[in-house]
């Protein structure tokens, strides 16, 4: 599991929704959220952010590149 999925599923874990939820909030079929969370591919940028917002934490997070889940 890539760093990006990996935190996808935590944060979502953590604020206890479903993948449904995740999706309505991206305007994609729930599939497409499964896919995320698997690993098998990532969203373009414009849902990465939306995502980042969502769960307060910044995009460096959402994609392993810190282990600081705050804004700067």
């Amino acid at each position: 599991m890539d760093n990006f999925a990996k935190r996808l599923l935590q944060l979502r874990e953590h604020k206890g929704i479903s993948n449904q939820v995740i999706a309505d909030l991206l305007n994609v079929q729930i599939r497409v959220v499964q896919r995320y969370i698997k690993g098998e591919t990532t969203p373009p940028l414009e849902k990465a952010v939306i995502l980042a917002d969502y769960f307060n934490v910044s995009l460096d997070y959402l994609v392993g590149r810190s282990n600081d889940p705050t804004r700067h």
